[in-house]
């Protein structure tokens, strides 16, 4: 536990370094420009830009909430949101976001939802999900992405980003269509790499994978025969993709920058760009890789003020849910272990 949290604590330290470095070089050229923009902003408005960043987050709590009903008769709309934000504080601070997902567990757990009902939760609320986030950006990337393709070399990267992630889906899919065959490779995998002293305990890295594997198949048969849930889950993914999204736009209206109504799917589609060119960023919250791309495609449409739409977009989509998903589980974790204490008193 307490290396855990040592690596926590390095893993935010390096968020900090990083998108410190990050906006310095973002800010640096326009910074008393940014500033003044940013000081002038009406407090309504910077109320709704940190709002909204916590609403997509809410959003997010209610896809959990239609997949927790499944598995738990009378899951309430709170127990998902709570998921939701330990959920982004967890995959905000660990590298590639991989840490997500055993935090949610646990709470879910502690909700009364079984591990392997929570994983297959999990494993639901991520299919739709990709699936979903893909459908959309690819209909922008037929919208918008010729109109951006000779602003900067680096946009191919965005490119490569979108074929990585359609190749995950495409994995999903034909793992779910033909289990057995990836059993089968990471049997092989596993071996090669065990030979090679890269990897403890081969065969139990096999059964760990084909455990996973099966559960993942299971979960998308059980899907299959659940077309409302898919459909609801996916119209509030849709809603959740188009928060996110338009986000540059709203910081950059209340920053009073004169963007017309027909630059939101512009810049809707440019936001979604720097989520694909993120794929790359291995680092907890892609942290400089984000800052870089977003400078990079949105300079043209709104220079000088670039840095300060910078600034309050990253604040309201990442560090404060992150912050606000740290409280959150210190919240619940805390009124879990008081719970604990009563029955154990109870019992005594």
């Amino acid at each position: 536990m307490q290396s855990s949290k040592k690596k926590y604590v390095l893993n935010i330290l390096v968020i900090l370094a990083i998108t410190a470095i990050a906006m310095y070089f973002s800010l640096k050229d326009n910074f008393v420009a940014i500033v003044d923009a940013i000081q002038s902003m009406p407090f309504r408005s910077l109320i709704l830009i940190v709002s909204w960043g916590l609403l997509i987050n809410v959003v997010v709590g209610v896809a959990y909430f239609l997949l927790g009903k499944q598995y738990k008769k009378g899951y309430s709309p709170l127990g998902g949101i709570i998921v939701a934000f330990v959920g982004t504080f967890f995959a905000g601070v660990t590298p590639s976001s991989t840490g997500g997902q055993f935090g949610q567990v646990y709470v879910l757990k502690k909700q009364g939802v079984s591990y392997s009902d929570g994983l297959s939760l999990l494993w639901a609320d991520f299919i739709i999900y990709q699936t979903t986030m893909m459908i959309y950006v690819t209909i922008l990337f037929a919208l918008r992405f010729t109109q951006y393709v000779d602003l900067n070399a680096w946009v191919w990267l965005v490119a490569v980003g979108y074929l990585v992630n359609v190749v995950v889906i495409l994995a999903l899919y034909t793992m779910a269509l033909c289990p057995n065959l990836y059993i089968w490779l990471s049997e092989k995998c596993v071996k090669i790499l065990g030979k090679l002293h890269i990897i403890a305990n081969p065969e139990q890295q096999v059964t760990i994978w084909s455990e996973k594997v099966r559960g993942f198949t299971h979960e998308i048969k059980r899907l299959s025969h659940n077309w409302k849930l898919i459909i609801q889950v996916a119209l509030v993914n849709v809603v959740r993709l188009t928060l996110y999204f338009s986000l540059p736009f709203v910081v950059s209206r209340a920053l009073g920058i004169a963007l017309p109504w027909n630059k939101l799917i512009d810049t809707i589609a440019l936001a979604s760009f720097v989520t694909m060119a993120n794929a790359f960023i291995p680092l907890p919250g892609a942290s400089g890789g984000t800052e870089m791309f977003f400078a990079m495609l949105f300079t043209a449409m709104l220079d000088p003020l670039t840095g300060a739409v910078l600034l309050l977009w990253r604040l309201s989509s990442y560090y404060l849910p992150v912050m606000t998903g740290a409280l959150v589980f210190l919240l619940f974790k805390n009124s879990e272990d008081r719970k604990k204490k009563i029955v154990q008193s109870q019992i005594d």
